[in-house]
């Protein structure tokens, strides 16, 4: 069985014994999706619910993911480039867009290539 645990984002291959158990266990206080199980067929990561969450954000998601890989908070991001916390908030969630001009800014600080993020 492939399931994937939504936050903290972890994918679990499990097999043999009792998994829908553990699973039903994990599921009390995780967001668990079943991607795959052993009496059904695989699916594209593409169909599942996870993936087109993860797509309609998917700058934010790109952006949110490089800061946390430069190891930097939302607020060090935004000292950095002389804004508010809250508009690297928004440009995370998806709920303000992210100009060419601030692509530019955000990808020199984080050491990326623009198009990573536009």
């Amino acid at each position: 069985m492939l399931a994937l645990v939504k936050k903290p984002r972890i994918e679990i291959s499990l097999h043999g014994e009792q998994v829908d158990e553990l699973i039903e266990w994990i599921s009390k206080k995780f967001e668990v999706s079943i991607l795959a199980s052993d009496n059904s067929e695989s699916i594209a990561v593409e169909e599942t619910d996870f993936w087109k969450e993860m797509q309609s954000n998917r700058i934010g998601n790109l952006l949110s993911g490089a800061r946390l890989k430069a190891s930097l908070s939302q607020a060090q991001l935004a000292e950095k480039l002389g804004v508010r916390q809250n508009m690297i908030s928004d440009y995370e969630r998806g709920k303000r867009r992210l100009s060419l001009s601030m692509a530019k800014r955000i990808a020199k600080i984080l050491h990326i290539k623009v198009d990573r993020i536009s």
